[in-house]
């Protein structure tokens, strides 16, 4: 096999996709509710997008940004306008977002506190992508296990835990990093006083909150960012999956006090932000917005979680239905696994999120009538493992 061993794929081939269903080599149809992993948000090939990026195909792919762009220009400014940031640099990947926040984080620690103030706070099962540095902010040891030594600057705190923001150290902690909903982690949601918190705490002692909305952004949880839920305004916050419905884009978004430590020279990309890209999100982006499908997900979220509580209530091994939005975990006591391939097995797509949580992952754009779907073919994965 000419690719390299680094994932264990589902034994099916997938050519062909539209809305919530996807198709494989041999003709069979699945009901897709992992969405590229949270990325698909308008579900597969959607017009709108499909239609802007054939246009775009056809005039300029790639020029770099020594120049500008005018889309990438139309892009950040619908994104300032809808969130908290007021400046916003382009990249290709979650983890190339991640990367740059914690750049900017040591520029601005150093600049603002001294030399010392470079650590990076993040937290336990927290997951913040795969490149040295990203999994060095990563929570898990299971994701840096045989990389080490690890890059220097950063240490982790239990989520949702009071007493953990009392050992911040605000001499040398330039950021805290974290995501409002652990979705690696196991589908995790902030407690809402607690992270107020800790924002209040890290706003009293200039260290910088960010938030990791790779996962969570986009409308996924209910609002266009997840933040958006909790009260607070983070300094600087992280995009990709979704924004690009599919296509490759990342994004790193902060206030302007904190984004002037960012120069020319200081930080760049090739490829991020090229038309075609910036193309793909702001379609994406005018559509969400202008058919208020953060407010559909949050509905169609309740619905799916009242429909996973009626499992719950059915099975004794499920301990757990929590999430927000269209972010769902059922957590069952054992064999996550075989659960997940009988729903395969029946044309359903979930995914694990941790050893013993079952995540799942709609499109934004899906139905109640395709809820059901996936909870009657849930229902049925059960009845199986467990009869």
């Amino acid at each position: 096999m000419a690719l390299m061993n680094t994932y264990n794929r589902f034994p099916l081939t997938l050519v062909k996709g539209k809305g919530s269903y996807v198709w494989t080599d041999a003709g069979d149809k699945y009901l897709d509710y992992t969405a590229g992993i949270a990325t698909c948000n308008l579900g597969h090939v959607p017009e709108y997008v499909e239609e802007k990026l054939s246009h775009q195909l056809a005039k300029l792919w790639h020029c770099s940004n020594l120049y500008h762009i005018p889309n990438q220009e139309a892009l950040a400014r619908l994104l300032v306008e809808n969130s908290c940031a007021d400046q916003v640099f382009f990249c290709n990947s979650g983890a190339e977002a991640n990367e740059g926040a914690i750049k900017l984080a040591r520029k601005y620690g150093k600049a603002v506190k001294g030399a010392q103030a470079y650590q990076v706070v993040t937290f336990k099962q927290s997951f913040h992508g795969r490149t040295l540095a990203t999994l060095s902010a990563t929570g898990q040891k299971k994701i840096q296990e045989g990389f080490e030594p690890l890059v220097d600057g950063f240490s982790y705190l239990e989520f949702n835990d009071f007493s953990a923001i009392d050992k911040l150290d605000p001499a040398t902690t330039a950021a805290v990093l974290l995501e409002v909903v652990q979705g690696e982690g196991g589908v995790v949601p902030a407690d809402r006083k607690w992270l107020q918190e800790l924002a209040s705490y890290c706003q009293i002692n200039n260290i910088l909150l960010m938030i990791d909305e790779i996962q969570t952004g986009m409308g996924r949880t209910g609002s266009l960012f997840a933040y958006q839920q909790y009260g607070i305004e983070p300094d600087v916050f992280t995009l990709a999956k979704g924004l690009g419905s599919g296509f490759p884009i990342g994004a790193l978004l902060a206030k302007e006090q904190v984004a002037k430590y960012f120069q020319p020279g200081s930080h760049g990309s090739t490829f991020g932000g090229n038309p075609l890209a910036v193309t793909a999100g702001l379609a994406t982006l005018e559509y969400m917005l202008n058919n208020r499908i953060p407010e559909q997900a949050k509905e169609l979220g309740n619905y799916l979680a009242e429909q996973l509580k009626g499992l719950q209530a059915k099975y004794g091994c499920v301990k757990e239905v929590r999430g927000l939005g269209l972010l769902q975990g059922l957590v069952v006591e054992e064999k996550a696994g075989e659960i997940i391939n009988a729903a395969r097995d029946r044309k359903l797509l979930i995914l694990f999120a941790g050893s013993n949580v079952i995540r799942i992952l709609p499109p934004l754009t899906t139905t109640k009538e395709e809820i059901q779907e996936a909870v009657t073919i849930l229902d049925q994965s059960f009845q199986a493992v467990f009869n």
